[in-house]
């Protein structure tokens, strides 16, 4: 019987391609099981030391969770499924972009320094001071039905401008066969927000057509300047589908761990995006 908040059977049958596998060492706790620990925990916002027994000690739970975050495998296993997907035509490149704030709570400061990290410790694990305190901005990219492509996480005072080109760099879809992966939405929806002549430019130099909509001051710039400028191309009935990203950014958001931020580094952070952006794609 699948509980609430567990893998059901198909979403385990594509994950179970994708985990690591090891012939060494002692046999670990099923992976199923640990598995549907994690995902009940960012579900449901819980500390780990109060995930049910039902899925073993809580330490192994995290331990799990931590390696993987830092090796990278559920960042490589959401993109496994990102290419299986295209490989059958299941993306839709109409990508929109957008940026949510997070609220941090105190459980998520103090993450200590290790190694070559930042003197500005808060930074480096993506939390910021705004008017609402403690926050964390997640700035992402999804395709045309919703679904996350490619996501950067910073603290919560960072403008949005000056992440698309990290966040577009993120979207690495590999094609079967050889050359190189995809990178380039065929259409980019962004709001006002990333309304500005450098990001303009950049666009137009990769080739990517965009629909982004003007400031208020750059029309009324315009305006002064009478005939010295041509407004930017914008096409109407083609930015309201830009409403996928705020349904993709209420998906995500159901997830609790990742509508307020409890995790001390980056890294969690990032993982637990990366899990929910996987269940979302199966």
């Amino acid at each position: 019987m699948v509980r609430r908040h567990e893998l059901s059977d198909d979403e385990w049958d594509v994950l179970s391609g994708l985990l690591p596998r090891t012939d060494t060492g002692r046999p670990r706790r099923d992976d199923r099981v640990v598995l549907n620990g994690i995902v009940w925990k960012l579900r449901t916002g819980s500390a780990w030391r109060d995930v049910p027994e039902r899925y073993g000690s809580w330490r192994t739970l995290y331990t799990r969770f931590r390696r993987w975050a830092l090796d990278g495998t559920f960042t490589r296993m959401l993109e496994a499924v990102q290419d299986q997907k295209d490989a059958v035509g299941d993306i839709d490149w109409l990508v929109s972009v957008d940026s949510t704030i997070t609220r941090a709570r105190q459980h998520a400061a103090g993450a200590r320094k290790k190694g070559q990290v930042p003197a500005e410790t808060a930074h480096a694990h993506a939390l910021g001071r705004s008017r609402g305190g403690l926050t964390t901005k997640v700035h992402l990219a999804c395709d045309g039905r919703g679904r996350p492509l490619g996501f950067v996480v910073t603290g919560g005072n960072i403008n949005d401008r000056t992440q698309l080109e990290q966040v577009l760099a993120r979207i690495r879809v590999r094609r079967p066969g050889p050359g190189r992966p995809r990178t380039r939405p065929g259409h980019l929806l962004g709001d006002k927000g990333y309304s500005s002549r450098g990001i303009r430019n950049y666009l137009r130099k990769r080739g990517i057509a965009h629909t982004i909509l003007e400031r208020s001051d750059q029309q009324a710039n315009r305006r002064r300047r009478g005939s010295g400028g041509r407004p930017p191309a914008f096409d109407k009935e083609r930015y309201k589908q830009r409403n996928v990203v705020e349904r993709c950014f209420n998906a995500l958001k159901q997830y609790r761990a990742i509508a307020t931020r409890y995790d001390k580094t980056r890294e969690s952070c990032e993982a637990a995006l990366a899990i929910a952006s996987l269940l979302m794609w199966i």
